[in-house]
């Protein structure tokens, strides 16, 4: 499946609202529509995200008539804080356009075409890399996976979250496709079901055993012996391992820690921010009160209620097993592990 495909210079994204009723793409021809696709999650998931604001800073790039390159570089530079601002918690989206503009900086030439052009090949390039990174996360997780196990995953992160193959769903794939005989358990993650609208759906076309509950029944699941282990994805990884991944990954976390299941956190390179000591430095993300008082949009509360509606929270590093990623597996102490796998 295709999140997103580059057609006749335009960025097509599917459209993961509609799903799995319908697939339709959403065509960008102006960066302001994939703004507005990251915003209502029409394009979701920390790596699609960042190769979405990547076409959006390319596509931006080719819409404009500048009088010179300073004008030109000054143009792109605000429509990357636009881009940036859609979704401010997953940091591969801050990552894919720090590594735009840092290339625009670079370029000796003056001539606007060929920045216009630069642009776009890095964006290519970006979507490219993150199909190749989840193979490798998927590689390298597999190895985590007994036979016949059941697996729990929560919210999706699976192909309709990256380029493609997936970063949690990654793992499952590849060991599904070494006949590991397993089963996966996915939590529907209220308040906007993405694990039963995207990972059950997703799994069911790959012929995946799954199995969907509600987010309240996952301890109970354990507490019955059906989970052998936990994989989640992750939006932002800090220096000491905290996790910020889709709300509800805390209790997931919790619930595997009290029942001595191993948790694990699958993600590319892009997700971890080194910069940030912990979790409590993360910028979560408050989405709008109508996603828990609306259901299909239906009134499913009475009018006027308070609502608290963080869109992400964070997973402490100690109840983090290991962490999968594109380069190798981590495990504690990350302030050391973390590092070394940035070197390598």
């Amino acid at each position: 499946m295709e999140t997103m495909r580059w057609v006749d210079g335009c960025l097509e994204i599917l459209d993961q609202t509609l799903l799995p009723g319908k697939t339709e793409y959403i065509k960008c021809e102006h960066y302001t529509t994939i703004c507005d696709a990251i915003r209502r999650l029409s394009v979701r998931g920390a790596p699609a995200i960042g190769a979405a604001a990547a076409y959006g800073l390319a596509l931006g790039a080719a819409s404009l008539s500048p009088a010179g390159k300073a004008e030109f570089v000054s143009a792109i530079e605000q429509i990357a804080r636009e881009l940036c601002d859609t979704r401010p918690t997953a940091i591969n989206l801050q990552w894919a356009v720090d590594r735009m503009l840092q290339l625009l900086h670079e370029q000796t030439t003056d001539s606007v075409e060929v920045l216009k052009e630069t642009l776009l090949a890095a964006a290519h390039a970006i979507y490219r890399e993150d199909l190749a990174s989840n193979r490798r996360i998927g590689e390298f997780g597999e190895k985590l996976i007994p036979p016949n196990v059941s697996i729990l995953t929560h919210c999706n992160a699976g192909a309709l979250a990256t380029a493609g193959f997936g970063t949690a769903l990654g793992v499952i794939r590849a060991a599904h496709q070494a006949g590991k005989n397993i089963h996966v358990y996915a939590d529907e993650t209220r308040p906007l079901l993405q694990g039963a609208r995207l990972t059950a759906w997703e799994l069911m076309q790959d012929n995946i055993p799954v199995t969907l509950l509600t987010d309240n029944m996952a301890g109970y699941l354990m507490a019955c012996g059906k989970v052998d282990l936990v994989i989640v994805g992750a939006d932002r990884i800090t220096a000491n391992g905290d996790v910020a991944n889709k709300i509800g990954t805390y209790s997931v976390a919790v619930l595997a820690k009290e029942h001595g299941l191993p948790f694990y956190v699958a993600a590319p390179m892009s997700t971890f921010d080194l910069n940030l000591a912990g979790g409590q430095e993360i910028p979560i993300e408050n989405r709008d009160e109508r996603e828990v008082t609306h259901f299909a949009g239906h009134p499913v509360a009475p009018a006027g209620v308070k609502v608290w509606n963080p869109a992400f929270d964070v997973t402490p590093h100690p109840l983090v097993t290991a962490i999968i990623t594109d380069r190798g597996v981590a495990r504690p102490p990350y302030t050391k592990t973390l590092p070394a796998l940035v070197d390598k």
